[in-house]
């Protein structure tokens, strides 16, 4: 750490604490009302699939804007550009809580993607402040508290959904926004070595970046780990309500499973990542990720599957992704440490950018009268492609003289 971090003090690097709420509640926004899906539909008279598109647009505006929050966080720092994020989130909260129909709902459900720069920049400043391997081990450290948020987030909404209606979650968001907002403020010090420079001189240091195959191995590895529980984030709240016919209350709880699983693996990619390397973490990751999903499939297609089995499973993926994840960032970061920002961002624009695909996917596959096959399919085959990828980054690695 170049500096020592003094909490609530805004000349010094942030506190773990203020990364990871900053981190989860980017997470939390994603995923909280997710158990009120089927709701919101009848509540607006809207299908499913519109509503549905308030995962898959929220994740593709997100992958737009992280294009830009790390190019712009790299020229004027990463604390203006998180405070103003914040302040955005804020209002674009407050327009879903006040929308009269899907439609405009939609449009302020997109305008809260500007969250997602917590996300980004809590990856970035820990570069900014750590090594490579080390920053591995804190990202780990960092998602597995973020992982918290997300693991009670369906279960808490799902309750308040039952309870209030849709809107207390949004609700909620609004408060919590309001106090990481203050939080960033009292304590989030400025890590980034801030370079006065045009949007031109940075467009112009990215061949440097985009032409290196390891950062798009690093990228395509997180993109298709991530998009996999992406997948399942698009078709579960469907296959709990229409197949397995079970309470928004219920189908909250079983996402926690998941949950646990990331924050699992997240403790292990924090206590393994420096001893292991970046390479070999990410590939155990993806490979659990696999057997699991693999195993799933096979069960289905016995017809052996029910509620506890199809999220019981989900477990190894979210053990795989958060051995993976942590490490396949850090590796994005890795390629020009100059660029971390931009790098987060790009990266970021991708792993998200290909989720909102796969959300959106998953959707389109789900038809009334759809059985949980086509959404373990996606979610397997996207697995898959994230191994592949990783052993191509590590081949790679080996030609350059990089080891493993």
């Amino acid at each position: 750490m170049t500096e020592t971090s003094v909490f609530l003090n805004r000349r010094t690097p942030p506190k773990i604490v203020t990364l990871t709420l900053l981190a989860g509640l980017s997470a939390l926004t994603m995923n909280i009302f997710l158990p009120s899906l089927p709701g919101m539909a009848k509540w607006f008279g809207a299908p499913y699939a519109l509503m549905q598109l308030s995962v898959a647009l929220y994740l593709a505006l997100s992958s737009v804007l992280q294009i830009a929050i790390g190019p712009i966080s790299d020229r004027f720092g990463r604390r203006p550009v998180i405070l103003w994020a914040l302040v955005l989130f804020l209002l674009a909260t407050v327009g879903t809580l006040l929308a009269p129909n899907a439609t405009v709902f939609l449009v302020f459900r997109m305008m809260q993607a500007v969250v997602a720069a917590g996300m980004v920049l809590s990856r970035a400043v820990v570069r900014d402040m750590v090594s490579d391997n080390e920053a591995a081990s804190m990202i780990g450290y960092v998602t597995m508290g973020m992982s918290l948020v997300p693991m009670i987030g369906p279960v808490i909404g799902g309750v308040l959904d039952e309870a209030f209606g849709w809107q207390a979650n949004f609700g909620l968001l609004l408060a919590l926004g309001l106090v990481v907002l203050g939080l960033a403020w009292a304590d989030l010090g400025e890590t980034a070595t801030v370079k006065r420079i045009s949007f031109g001189q940075q467009l112009r240091s990215y061949p440097g970046l985009l032409a290196s195959r390891r950062f798009w191995g690093y990228c395509g590895a997180a993109a298709f780990a991530s998009g996999c529980f992406y997948a399942y984030l698009g078709g579960a709240p469907f296959v709990g309500n229409q197949v397995y016919h079970l309470s928004s209350s219920k189908i909250g709880l079983l996402f926690a499973i998941t949950a646990i699983g990331y924050m699992a693996g997240n403790f292990l990619a924090g206590r393994f990542s420096m001893r292991l390397g970046m390479n070999r973490m990410v590939l155990i990751g993806t490979l659990v990720t696999t057997a699991g999903l693999a195993l799933l499939a096979v069960i289905t297609a016995l017809g052996l599957s029910g509620p506890v089995m199809f999220f019981g499973l989900t477990i190894t993926m979210g053990l795989g992704n958060g051995i993976a994840l942590p490490s396949a960032n850090a590796g994005i970061l890795s390629v020009r440490p100059e660029l971390a920002g931009t790098a987060s961002g790009l990266g970021g624009a991708i792993m998200i950018g290909g989720g909102a695909g796969l959300a959106a996917l998953a959707g389109a596959i789900l038809q009334p009268g759809s059985t949980e096959m086509p959404l373990v399919l996606l979610m397997l085959a996207s697995s898959v492609a994230s191994t592949i990828c990783i052993l191509a980054v590590i081949r790679r690695a080996r030609a350059l003289g990089l080891g493993a």
